[in-house]
């Protein structure tokens, strides 16, 4: 992709930086909760086996995180994330010691390990095998433009592509949920209220995701920018927006932060009524916006 530099009424092409895989680890673990919604744990972590993790880390839902970079384009970095995750699934008391090194407070869930392969480009071969292996397996694709700007993206699976991927077969079990395990057993008018939350949020953009974990329901593009808890009186939202930039003047709005709660989102608010909606909405669609 072409990027390039507005100057008043023209614009200048910018150039691909050269020689810079080096440069991208640093700048990842730098900003890895910026880039990817993920903290930062450790650097070139050892394993039992000689191999060194390039990066490991731990998400907002609680997900051990493994990140590696490819540096030269026959480097197969599918196989090694793949022997990586195996590993760590059977030294999970290794990855709580680093936790607590690290100072973060958080619960691991083995649910949905992820490992984050990160390289300028991927071959017809790279993809195919991701399509088989499936899992939480993510490609992601950058390039650094003038030294000055990072350009980094998804590369999403086509929907045929999805549906045909078979689970790798490891020694992790990814664990699912349907919609009925959070609306069961919830007044009629709160499942109503439910889903025409829903219907809002899926429509501010066709690539938002609906994820169903234990606890709660995130809304995600690259990361989660809503989750909900159905509760029997409501639907207590989070969002990942700071309350102090958060356009909220009826101050419905509260600060989590420093609170202990279910989800990734840093301020939360109570919806209760058909009415509630269309207020929540703006402020849903202003951590929308500033997750995109």
């Amino acid at each position: 992709m072409s990027l390039f530099k507005i100057s008043g009424k023209s614009v200048e092409k910018m150039n691909s930086t050269k020689n810079i895989e080096r440069k991208i680890q640093n700048l990842c673990e730098n900003n890895l909760e910026e880039i990817f919604g993920v903290k930062f744990l450790r650097s070139e972590y050892p394993t039992t086996t000689g191999g060194r993790m390039d990066t490991l880390g731990i998400d907002f839902e609680g997900n051990p995180v493994i990140i590696e970079y490819k540096q030269v384009e026959s480097e197969n970095i599918i196989t090694q994330g793949l022997f990586y995750l195996d590993w760590l699934i059977d030294h999970k008391g290794d990855f709580e010691q680093v936790l607590n090194k690290a100072g973060v407070e958080m619960e691991v869930s083995w649910d949905s390990p992820r490992v984050i392969l990160v390289a300028k480009s991927y071959s017809k071969y790279d993809t195919y095998a991701v399509n088989q292996f499936s899992g939480n397996i993510e490609l992601w694709k950058y390039m650094i433009y003038d030294d000055e700007v990072l350009h980094i993206e998804r590369i999403n699976l086509a929907k045929d592509e999805k549906e045909k991927a078979i689970r790798h077969k490891s020694r992790v079990t990814y664990q699912t949920y349907e919609i009925d395990h959070h609306l069961a057993g919830k007044p009629e008018n709160i499942v109503n209220l439910y889903y025409l939350v829903r219907d809002e949020i899926l429509k501010l953009d066709e690539n938002i995701s609906e994820k169903i974990k234990k606890l709660y329901i995130a809304y995600t593009l690259d990361k989660n920018f809503c989750e909900f808890v159905v509760q029997k009186n409501g639907l207590r939202a989070y969002i990942n927006i700071n309350k102090d930039i958060l356009e909220d003047p009826k101050d419905i709005s509260e600060d989590v932060s420093y609170k202990g709660h279910w989800g990734s989102g840093c301020t939360s608010l109570k919806i209760e009524k058909e009415e509630d909606i269309p207020y929540a909405m703006e402020l849903i669609k202003q951590s929308y916006e500033k997750n995109l």
